[in-house]
């Protein structure tokens, strides 16, 4: 299991646009990828689990995740984020 915090930078935080983006990433990997805020757990490849965080600007989230390229998912979500979901 692989696990690193984040903060969301970006002015919308994780809404429509970047939840979107997040979502489509984690779609990308095989390991089951949670976002964790406030310790509630949400799938990172449901766009319903990432909207309703309701993390906005300022927001520490903490992204897990478990299988065989779990290392590889962490990594590019955690970019993802730090470069305000712009690729």
């Amino acid at each position: 299991m692989q696990k690193v915090q984040v903060e969301l930078k970006n002015e919308t935080g994780l809404h429509a646009r970047p939840a979107s983006i997040f979502v489509k990433e984690a779609t990308k990997y095989t390991s089951d990828i949670k976002i964790m805020k406030d310790d509630k757990k949400y799938s990172a490849k449901s766009i319903m689990g990432i909207l309703s965080l309701g993390a906005g600007k300022g927001d520490k989230l903490t992204i897990i995740a478990d299988g065989e390229d779990e290392k590889q998912a962490v990594e590019a979500l955690k970019a993802l984020v730090e470069n305000n979901f712009e690729k």
